[in-house]
C-alpha cells in the first residue's frame, strides 16, 4: 500500500482523481510553490510524486527542469509520474527520456494509481551501482555512475565483482570515458576503501622525473636532489595506486613497475635500501598496450601481469541513452560554481548530441556545455552557443553520397570523393576536439593523437585551423606576458 503521494498540479478539476487520503495537492496561485513543495518532501518524505509539468512553465528562473532538480535533490528516493496534456510536448520527452514515466489527460484514478505502483515496485531505469558497489561512500560521485546504458551495466557488474578482491586491475577506453572515476569507484568499494588512494598521471611527469615519482629517491642521488623523497607506492602502502596512462612510462620504469607487481618490493633512486609495500594496483590506458607490446613498444611481461582483469569502459557514443543524465549533472554543477540558473536545453542542441559522435566522450561534452554556458544570457542553451560544426552535417539535412554537376543535375558520387571527403572531414574534427581538449597546446595534442608536433603544424595548416582559436584567455594572456 502506498503510504503517501505528493501531487503539485495547478487543476481543480482534477481533484476527483485524486482521494484526499493520499493526496497533498499545490497549486503554482500558492505563493512559493517551490518552497512549499520542497518543505513537504523534506518533511513526509512521500514514496511517490505526481508532478503536473504543465503547471510549471517551461524555462525562466522557476522553470520545470529547476523545479524537476529540486525534486529529485530533496527526494531522492522519491519515484517519480509524470502527467501532463500533450504527451509530445518537449518538456514531457525531455522528462520521458530522463526515465521517468508519463501520464497523458485525460486518465482516472485507477490508472493513476496503478502508475504510482509499477514505478514504486520497479527498479530505477537509471541504475545506480552504488547501492552494492559502495553503500558507505555517499553520493559524491559523478552522475556518469548512474546509467540507463546496457553497455555501461555489464561493465559494472565486472567492477562490482573485482572490488572486492585483491586482483590487479586495467582500465581500458578512450580519453575522456571516465576511467579516472571508476578507478575511484573500485578502491571505494574495496576492502582497502579506509586507506589512500594515490593516483598518478603518467602521462604528465616528464620521463626523468617517472621513476622519482613512483619509487622515491635518496638525498643527492641526483642533482637536484636536496633531500631524500617518499614515492607514491610508499605512500600508497596499505592501499590502492591507480596508474593512468600506464602506455607512456619508460622501458627503464617498466622493469621497475615488474618487480613490484612480482615481489611487493622497489628501490628508491640512489638507495641499496630494498623496500616492501602493500598495494593494489589499477591502471589505465586509452592506447591497445597488447599491440604495443607486439611491437616492442611495452613489456609483454608487464602486460600480462597487469592484464589479469581488463575492464574497458564504454565510450560515450555507445551509451547515447545517457547524455541526459549527463547534461542534467553538469548543468547543476555549473549552476553552483558559477552562480547562474541554467537547466535546460533547446530541442536543437538535443537532437544534435544524440547524433553527434563525441570522439572526446564525457570531457568533450562537459567542455562543450560549459563554454556553452558561460556565453548564455537566457536560462536555457541553445545552438547559436556551440560550434557551428556540430550542426553543419546532419543525417536529416544531407545526403553524403549525392552532389550537383554543373547542369543542376544529382549524380552519385564515387567511392574516392566519399572516402576522401569523410577522412578529411574526421582528421578536421578529431583535431579540433583535441587542440579544444588542450586548450589549443600543439605537444599535448600531438602526444594524446600519437603523432609528432610536426604533422599537427602540418595538419593545421592542411585545414586552415588556427591553434589561438582554442586557447582561452588566461592561456593567451600568459603567453602574451612571454613573448
Amino acid at each position: 500500500m502506498v503510504a503517501s503521494i505528493l501531487i503539485i498540479t495547478d487543476r481543480p478539476a482534477q481533484d476527483s482523481l485524486f482521494p484526499s487520503s493520499l493526496r497533498n495537492l499545490l497549486s503554482k496561485h500558492q505563493t512559493g510553490i517551490m518552497q512549499k513543495a520542497t518543505n513537504i518532501l523534506i518533511e513526509q518524505q512521500p514514496d511517490a510524486l505526481i508532478f503536473d509539468i504543465d503547471t510549471i512553465p517551461e524555462t525562466g528562473k522557476n522553470g520545470y527542469m529547476e523545479f524537476y532538480a529540486t525534486l529529485r535533490k530533496v527526494a531522492p528516493e522519491a519515484k517519480i509520474v509524470i502527467l501532463t496534456s500533450t504527451a509530445t510536448s518537449s518538456k514531457a520527452v525531455r522528462l520521458s527520456n530522463n526515465g521517468t514515466p508519463c501520464l497523458t489527460l485525460p486518465t482516472t484514478h485507477d490508472q493513476i494509481i496503478t502508475a504510482v505502483h509499477s514505478v514504486i515496485n520497479q527498479p530505477d531505469p537509471a541504475f545506480n551501482p552504488i547501492s552494492f558497489l559502495a553503500p558507505d561512500v555517499g553520493t559524491g560521485y559523478p552522475t556518469m555512475i548512474k546509467t540507463k546504458s546496457r553497455v555501461m551495466h555489464q561493465m559494472l557488474e565486472k567492477v562490482a565483482l573485482v572490488s572486492k578482491t585483491e586482483t590487479t586491475v586495467l582500465l581500458t577506453g578512450e580519453t575522456g570515458t571516465g576511467k579516472g572515476v571508476i578507478a575511484r569507484l573500485i578502491h571505494d568499494s574495496s576492502q582497502r576503501s579506509g586507506e589512500s588512494m594515490m593516483s598518478v598521471h603518467c602521462g604528465a611527469i616528464p620521463e626523468s622525473l617517472i621513476e622519482s615519482e613512483l619509487f622515491g629517491h635518496a638525498k643527492g642521488s641526483f642533482t637536484g636532489a636536496i633531500k631524500t623523497k617518499k614515492g607514491k607506492f610508499e605512500q600508497a602502502s596499505k592501499g590502492t595506486i591507480f596508474l593512468d596512462e600506464i602506455g607512456t612510462i619508460t622501458a627503464a620504469t617498466q622493469i621497475k613497475l615488474l618487480q613490484v607487481i612480482q615481489d611487493r618490493t622497489f628501490q628508491p633512486i640512489g638507495s641499496n635500501r630494498t623496500q616492501s609495500t602493500d598495494v593494489r594496483i589499477i591502471a589505465a590506458s586509452n592506447n591497445d598496450l597488447g599491440k604495443m607490446a607486439q611491437q616492442g613498444e611495452f613489456r609483454t611481461d608487464l602486460f600480462y601481469r597487469l592484464n589479469i582483469f581488463p575492464v574497458e569502459v564504454p565510450p560515450l557514443r555507445m551509451r547515447k541513452e545517457d547524455i541526459s543524465l549527463f547534461i542534467d549533472y553538469f548543468l547543476c554543477q555549473f549552476n553552483a560554481k558559477h552562480g547562474k540558473m541554467i537547466f535546460d536545453l533547446t530541442d536543437e542542441v538535443l537532437e544534435c548530441f544524440q547524433q553527434y559522435e563525441w570522439p572526446g566522450n564525457i570531457r568533450e561534452l562537459e567542455n562543450l556545455l560549459e563554454r556553452a554556458y558561460i556565453l548564455a544570457q537566457n536560462s536555457y542553451l541553445d545552438a547559436t552557443l556551440f560550434p557551428t560544426d556540430l550542426f553543419k552535417l546532419r543525417p536529416s539535412q544531407i545526403n553524403p553520397l549525392t552532389c550537383k554537376n554543373n547542369t543542376s543535375h544529382t549524380s552519385i558520387k564515387r567511392l574516392a570523393e566519399i572516402r576522401d571527403e569523410a577522412v578529411r572531414k574526421s582528421e578536421k574534427e578529431y583535431l579540433c576536439t583535441l587542440l579544444s581538449m588542450h586548450n589549443g597546446k600543439i605537444e599535448a595534442t600531438a602526444k594524446t593523437a600519437g603523432v609528432s608536433r610536426r604533422q599537427i603544424h602540418k595538419l593545421l595548416t592542411k585545414h586552415n585551423i588556427k591553434k589561438e582559436l582554442f586557447k582561452n584567455k588566461a592561456h593567451k594572456v600568459a603567453e602574451d606576458s612571454h613573448q
